[in-house]
């Protein structure tokens, strides 16, 4: 039977605001990964009365519990010896570990140990040690009552490398045979559109199990199967893969992959292309996403912000009859736009975005989230006309994500809609 998990983040900074849980975000994936069902968010902060009343609701109603917090050397820092005192267990010194942690002062931090970070190597009795060699704080596992209780750091490196490295390898040990996953990726339609197409799948889905994952600007699948070796969960989840993958269509952009521009520099480096930007509304948001992913210098050539009227005409070339006939927001200045940095940059395609982002629509009548895409290829060029919906932020994104998405279509042989 799946365990029955409850995430636990422990820090009064969570409560305030002061930052995400993005801990609880990960940890949800990972565990999902291994089969095991997340049950329950908690967060609370730095009281030990009220950590040890989570504590005792939690491990009634789940079997594993997964802390992340609260291991660090300061006053504020008492998820151990709290939880450790619900489950009944003292606290006893670990010299090994004390042994890691000076080491890692000598060797990141170049100065000695304060007094204070030796109650780090202070870990409940019994536990097994979870090892961590990215950070001071040391995780560590242990069972008792037939609950198993998880205690990771909660700065997140350290938090995904001991998941990873640690969590996850114990509970595929535990499962009793292999779990895999498969990651699908679509852009191009909501959440509520993939659970028209896929519903009738993912409601009678067991083995493997179909589950989605919205995500901003886009839609995660995650296809999962258990079986008795990885041959086997792959020979399990591959019909329904093919019928997902028959029903998405185009809009499947990726599977097992991190991003809209990993595919497109990927197929721009396969095809020796090479690419650059031309961008308005967006302000540099697509030659960014471009440039998060390593090497991608190897295709992305650069690109232009031309934000105002001036650097249209003044940098791109486009003409100001254009502008001041059409406006900025227009199907030709966007084509105008790509052909202009294409022909700056040297590059074998372009792409251009020119919208309204909002708050306020534009002198000509177009209303916040109209946008305009160019791509421009030798010989042609290719104009969409797009209405997004949200606020500045989202439409932003998904300006970008479109054009992203224009240039892999085309990179794809797959058809394009035009203004």
């Amino acid at each position: 039977m799946p365990h029955q998990a409850e995430i636990i983040a422990v820090g009064t900074e969570l409560l305030l605001g002061n930052i995400a849980n993005t801990n609880a975000q990960f940890l949800s994936q990972l565990l999902a990964s291994a089969g095991v069902n997340v049950l329950y968010h908690t967060a609370v902060g730095d009281n030990p009365q009220r950590l040890r009343q989570a504590v005792e609701i939690a491990r009634g109603r789940c079997d594993l519990l997964v802390f992340t917090g609260g291991l660090g050397p300061t006053y504020d820092d008492m998820t151990k010896e709290t939880v450790a005192g619900v489950f009944g267990l003292a606290l006893e010194y670990h010299p090994e570990v004390m042994e890691e942690i000076q080491q890692y002062f000598d060797r990141v931090f170049h100065r000695p140990m304060p007094a204070c970070n030796r109650q780090q190597a202070m870990l409940p009795q019994g536990c097994t040690v979870l090892h961590n060699p990215v950070g001071t704080a040391p995780g560590c596992m242990f069972t008792a009552g037939g609950v198993t209780a998880v205690l990771l750091p909660g700065v997140p490196h350290e938090c995904r490398y001991l998941t990873e490295h640690a969590v996850l390898p114990w509970l595929r040990g535990q499962s009793g045979g292999v779990i895999r996953s498969r990651d699908l990726h679509v852009f191009g339609l909501t959440e509520p559109q993939v659970q028209e197409l896929l519903g009738d799948l993912m409601d009678s889905a067991q083995n493997p199990s179909l589950a989605p994952y919205a995500k901003p600007g886009e839609v995660m699948l995650r296809l999962t199967a258990k079986g008795g070796s990885d041959d086997d969960c792959q020979e399990r989840m591959a019909p329904l893969f093919r019928d997902v993958r028959s029903r998405l269509g185009n809009y499947l952009y990726g599977v097992d992959v991190s991003s809209l521009e990993e595919v497109v520099l990927t197929r721009l480096r396969q095809q020796g292309l090479t690419l650059s930007t031309a961008e308005s509304c967006t302000g540099g948001l697509i030659a960014k996403r471009l440039t998060d992913v390593a090497g991608a210098s190897a295709a992305f050539l650069g690109g232009v912000v031309s934000y105002t009227n001036g650097v249209k005409a003044g940098v791109l070339g486009v003409p100001r009859d254009l502008l001041d006939r059409y406006g900025a927001v227009s199907a030709p200045v966007a084509r105008a736009m790509a052909e202009g940095v294409r022909r700056l940059t040297g590059s074998d395609l372009s792409v251009s975005v020119t919208g309204l982002a909002g708050p306020d629509g534009d002198d000509r009548g177009n209303p916040v989230g109209t946008v305009y895409l160019g791509l421009s290829l030798p010989g042609e060029t290719l104009v969409r006309r797009l209405a997004l919906g949200g606020d500045r932020p989202r439409i932003r994104l998904l300006a970008a994500s479109s054009a992203l998405d224009i240039i892999r279509r085309h990179l794809c042989d797959l058809p394009i809609e035009q203004e």
